[in-house]
């Protein structure tokens, strides 16, 4: 680890001051709230940058609440404003668990979700949350109007995202949930980052699963959806429930698509990944029933972060 390199802090005010700097300086420059991500990379020797660009003090880019049938959450809030907001709580109470496990009290007190999102590490909780509940994000440079981006579109792999010069990303738009819809987070931790996330999106129609959505992330390069395991379990009975859940836990692990690292081998993860999947999607089966997502029957509830599986 070294001493931090030399850099000039800029303190813009609005989003077209943010986007003259960028312009100004271009690929010497970086922008950070937060910066968990950053100053550690920095301490570390891995990035350098002679202008740091602090935008905390950016109005448009802070508030939580409803807006046109979206919660809409600034992308410099912070994980804890986020978990402890009242809305948050009673409306997304999925939501405030998911953010209620991020890193540690540190991180969640420092870090943004828009700075986690743009830093597009694979190891984000918020990622595969989002991308399982459908959110979108919005983006916007100077004199232009937002535009908005799905998750699965602003997260084009490691370390990369689809923001475009100039441009900053403002908010984070997660849909109302409809009723009955029960939504599970659950992950593997090591060190106190995921090694593996999961999270299940579902409701019951007369017994029956429907709008499935199963997101996996911190296996792979990339938070993706389980495509091919939502279509298995969607319409499955309670009769169907044990087949339909061990399938769905190998369509979940193949999309996962892991990589070996100090996490594991890929068969280790694939195994992670379906045990995880399947206990997510039980937890949100007795949740959507009304028990509470601690009714795995069959294979144990776990916690939202697990030690060991």
């Amino acid at each position: 680890m070294t001493a931090l390199p030399p850099f000039e802090r800029h303190r813009p005010a609005s989003v077209e001051q943010a986007t003259e700097l960028l312009e100004r300086h271009g690929d010497d420059a970086v922008v950070y709230v937060g910066g968990t991500e950053l100053f550690l990379l920095f301490k570390f020797g891995l990035a350098e940058y002679p202008h740091v660009i602090d935008l905390k003090a950016i109005d448009e880019l802070r508030g939580i609440g409803r807006h046109d049938g979206y919660l809409r959450i600034g992308a410099a809030e912070t994980h804890r404003a986020i978990e402890r907001h009242p809305t948050v709580r009673a409306e997304w109470p999925a939501l405030a668990a998911m953010e209620r496990e991020v890193g540690n009290l540190r991180v969640r007190t420092m870090g943004s979700i828009g700075g986690n999102l743009c830093f597009a590490d694979p190891h984000s909780d918020p990622a595969t949350f989002l991308l399982a509940t459908e959110g979108t994000v919005e983006a916007r440079r100077a004199g232009g109007e937002p535009r908005r981006i799905a998750l699965g579109e602003f997260v084009r792999g490691p370390f990369e995202n689809s923001l475009e010069h100039g441009e900053l990303l403002t908010a984070v738009l997660v849909p109302e949930l409809a009723p009955g819809v029960a939504i599970v987070h659950r992950k593997f931790v090591l060190h106190e980052r995921p090694a593996i996330t999961v999270t299940c999106h579902l409701r019951l129609d007369d017994e029956r699963l429907a709008d499935v959505r199963l997101a996996v992330g911190s296996a792979g390069i990339a938070a993706v959806r389980a495509t091919a395991a939502e279509e298995i379990l969607g319409g499955a009975s309670a009769a169907e429930l044990h087949r339909a859940l061990e399938r769905a836990g190998e369509l979940a692990a193949e999309a996962a698509d892991p990589v070996e690292d100090a996490n594991g081998s890929v068969e280790y993860k694939r195994h992670l990944v379906g045990v995880l999947s399947r206990r997510a999607i039980r937890a949100a089966i007795a949740e959507a029933r009304g028990g509470g997502s601690e009714g795995d029957a069959g294979e144990g509830a776990g916690a939202a972060s697990e030690p060991g599986v």
